[in-house]
């Protein structure tokens, strides 16, 4: 995954921040980002990878869950490129374009994020993508959000 941070917000300002669960669950997956690097959640019992960030495993039903590194590559798996702002912050915002990748080397999960620097028209399903990192060092508490880039 890449360690680029040199981006500009890919969505205006006037939106919902995504910040960390108050119970702190998901909290490596947040200090992760802030280092530029992806974590989701793995399970020490049967070693399977789980996203978003859960009390208990999806197979083996196992409370051992931790975090690790999500390995690469990453892909392509759907994308949408919404026309109408759904938010009134997103007005001057449209068209961009959201984003479903899959981790085919983390049993398929998948996350939803903004694509970087759209090309026009169709973008093609299995595209290698790489995590770019948005830092917010502003933000109360400062925060990192993971964009996307095709590679």
């Amino acid at each position: 995954m890449s360690n680029t941070n040199d981006i500009s917000p890919v969505l205006p300002d006037g939106l919902p921040t995504p910040m960390p669960l108050p119970d702190g669950l998901d909290a490596p997956y947040w200090e992760g980002t802030r280092r530029h690097e992806l974590f989701a959640q793995r399970c020490s019992s049967c070693r399977g990878w789980q996203w978003t960030a859960e009390w208990i495993c999806h197979r083996c039903h196992s409370f051992e869950l931790g975090f690790e590194r999500v390995p690469g590559p990453a892909q392509l798996f759907s994308w949408q490129r919404p026309w109408h702002p759904v938010h009134p912050a997103l007005a001057e915002a449209c068209p961009y374009v959201i984003v479903l990748i899959e981790f085919p080397e983390a049993d398929g999960i998948r996350m939803v994020g903004n694509l970087v620097d759209p090309p026009e028209g169709d973008l093609p399903i299995g595209a290698a993508v790489e995590a770019v990192y948005e830092d917010h060092d502003n933000g109360e508490p400062p925060y990192t959000l993971v964009q996307w880039r095709i590679t």
